[in-house]
């Protein structure tokens, strides 16, 4: 009786799942393109970065959260896929040309918002967004504006890359900040990380000469400005980043960053002084005790994350 059974469920499983192995083999998805070239799925991707999976969770649901501010530093081993190719081609480009072309992308470019120049937490009121010259100045290569990375048309306010002044601008331009908030979820007893925004640094920013010795004033001024995380998603999950040891792993710039496949250190996080662990530099003045302050709060902040989904259930 029970083999009659197993076989019964067994016809009743194929019959359920056939037609969607069927389904699968009808539209496969071919390796090498009619040419015999190695086919990249360009149109595939482009139609999957209008349905960008997003998980919505109810705000009853979140019992606790907590806003960090991380640096992913393009100079990591492991953020090389971020960093390379530095001359965009055909397949690949770096991290930041994908940001630049969804700044001046035609119909529908990301905005990018002011930094604050008395603060490092952004702010995303429309007043805020960055257009015409003062976005052109936002990336500033010198003291010459004709030289700007991002050029402005002042009619059409059309904007551009200035080819001539990337080249020399991308190789200096080695660190990302992140604004991410860590959170927990009661309904699945989950926790949960989202990147909010990400910020391009430039420490070589014409604004930031004269502040040199002012450890946080110079990081601040470094903040190019802000752009809101999900509008870049598109953009990121239209474009592979190029392969590491591997050619046939097809990832996305959105998998990377939704994998977490990045490493980062912390700046800072919410805290009730409204400090970043940079401010401490005022305080400490023996760099080799403000170094090691530092990596003691970054470890006690990485472990208290790391803690608390533990300490949640701990009776």
């Amino acid at each position: 009786m029970n083999m009659r059974k197993c076989l019964v469920f067994q016809i009743l499983g194929l019959f359920f799942f056939l037609p969607f192995v069927a389904q699968a083999q009808q539209n496969p998805l071919p390796f090498f393109d009619k040419k015999g070239i190695i086919s990249l799925q360009a149109e595939a991707m482009s139609a999957m970065a209008d349905t960008i999976p997003v998980i919505n969770h109810r705000a009853d649901d979140i019992v606790w959260s907590r806003t960090v501010y991380r640096i992913i530093d393009m100079r990591d081993k492991q953020n090389y896929q971020l960093y390379f190719p530095t001359r965009p081609n055909d397949e690949y480009k770096s991290l930041f040309r994908v940001i630049l072309e969804a700044i001046c992308d035609d119909t529908n470019g990301v905005n990018m918002y002011r930094r604050n120049p008395r603060d490092v937490k952004p702010s995303f009121d429309d007043s805020q967004i960055l257009e015409g010259g003062d976005l052109s100045d936002a990336f500033m290569y010198d003291e010459e504006r004709e030289n700007n990375l991002i050029q402005v048309d002042t009619l059409t306010q059309t904007r551009r890359i200035e080819e001539n002044a990337y080249m020399n601008y991308v190789k200096n331009q080695i660190k990302f900040l992140i604004q991410e908030v860590v959170f927990f979820n009661k309904h699945n007893s989950r926790m949960y990380s989202k990147i909010v925004a990400i910020a391009p640094l430039y420490a070589l920013h014409p604004d930031n000469k004269a502040n040199s010795e002012n450890t946080m004033l110079y990081f601040q001024n470094s903040i190019l400005g802000w752009i809101i995380f999900d509008e870049l998603r598109p953009f990121l999950a239209k474009q592979m980043i190029i392969p590491r040891g591997n050619d046939t792993q097809r990832l996305t710039f959105d998998d990377f960053f939704s994998q977490n496949l990045y490493a980062s250190y912390l700046l800072g996080d919410s805290n009730m002084y409204n400090r970043m662990l940079l401010n401490y530099a005022s305080v400490i003045s023996d760099p080799a005790k403000f170094e090691a302050f530092v990596r003691k709060e970054q470890s006690r902040i990485e472990t208290e994350l790391l803690n608390f989904e533990m300490d949640v259930w701990e009776y």
